[in-house]
């Protein structure tokens, strides 16, 4: 059997029954440990550890960010987060690597674009021979540049100058020091972006800046696809990856949360910004609004997965452990 077919083989998680899924009640956890990098996937992590519990899951939750992709795999690793926001490639990797993990959902569909001092520019093309700072070298931002570029006849490495960073935030303030011109950010760094280029007293010295190219768009011309990316969600480890009926309540939490966010943006935007000192509640209030996060369960996502995977595992094989995921990886198969 292929790689490809025992990935699409996974049942779809809310095709069962409620009572088929959430089986005997989850066993309560004594704290509930959520992880997430500073941008829009971590929201919904970070409104349930403001609430301080989780019914049915734990009376204590608590969140840590993490800032990089090492840190990201060590806390994986060490099996310190019940919950983690990631990369779904990193996901794919790691599970591959043989760690015991569930893919819950993805939520992050479409939070990257090209930030720009250039107005003109709207198109990667218009891009041609610039510099761009990049974060998280062959992590998710500049596997989905490359992947795009190279659908349009691009070739990343010798039709741009990639400067690279380690974050969407170092990427944002090269931006605004004009030390760049442009910038591949992901949200909700580009509304701090644009925000902080207009307030004073950085509005004197830093540059006009501009939501130049949507990578989701362009992702969609190049592939003749929906302009939807499974770029980001949320992964169950060590024994909450092993006990369905706690993903399925976990999962309609984070469900929960999310539709907390949409609706709530300027209240999300100050418990975010609590907790994340680097960004304002301003602009965590705006990015909800330019980039929506949906919460898709994994099962329901296989489809956007395995489309990205195989762009992914063409070229990179290695950024996904040596092969497709089977369908073990996904929560409810």
């Amino acid at each position: 059997m292929t790689c490809r077919r025992r990935f699409l083989q996974c049942t779809a998680l809310l095709g069962a029954a409620p009572g088929a899924l959430l089986g005997a009640r989850a066993a309560a956890l004594p704290e509930l440990r959520l992880s997430g990098p500073p941008a829009s996937v971590s929201n919904p992590l970070i409104h349930l550890a403001a609430q301080g519990r989780v019914p049915g899951l734990a009376e204590r939750v608590r969140y840590q960010p993490w800032r990089d992709p090492d840190q990201l795999r060590a806390l994986a690793l060490r099996g310190e987060a019940d919950f983690i926001a990631m990369p779904t490639n990193v996901a794919a990797n790691l599970y591959n690597r043989g760690l015991p993990l569930k893919l819950v959902n993805v939520s992050v569909w479409g939070i990257l674009f090209v930030v720009s001092r250039d107005a003109e520019r709207k198109t990667l093309a218009d891009y041609r021979g610039e510099e761009i700072a990049m974060p998280f070298r062959e992590d998710m931002p500049d596997l989905v540049f490359q992947e795009t570029a190279q659908a349009m006849g691009l070739d990343p490495k010798k039709d741009f100058r990639l400067r690279y960073v380690a974050s969407p935030l170092d990427a944002m303030q090269l931006l605004i020091t004009r030390r760049v011109r442009h910038a591949l950010l992901a949200e909700p760094a580009v509304s701090m972006a644009l925000r902080k280029t207009q307030s004073f007293p950085i509005s004197a010295i830093a540059p006009e800046l501009h939501r130049a190219v949507d990578m989701q768009q362009e992702w969609a011309r190049a592939f003749k696809r929906p302009p939807r990316i499974a770029q980001a969600g949320i992964v169950a480890l060590g024994a909450a990856a092993q006990d369905p009926a706690m993903m399925a309540r976990f999962r309609d939490a984070y469900a929960g949360a999310t539709t907390w966010c949409q609706s709530q943006r300027a209240a999300c935007g100050a418990e975010v910004a609590a907790v994340e000192s680097r960004l304002s509640a301003e602009a965590v209030a705006d990015s909800l609004g330019a980039a929506p996060l949906d919460a898709v369960p994994a099962a329901r996502a296989r489809d956007e997965l395995l489309f990205l995977f195989e762009r992914l595992f063409k070229r990179h094989p290695q950024l996904l452990g040596g092969k497709l995921p089977d369908a073990g990886f996904i929560a409810g198969s």
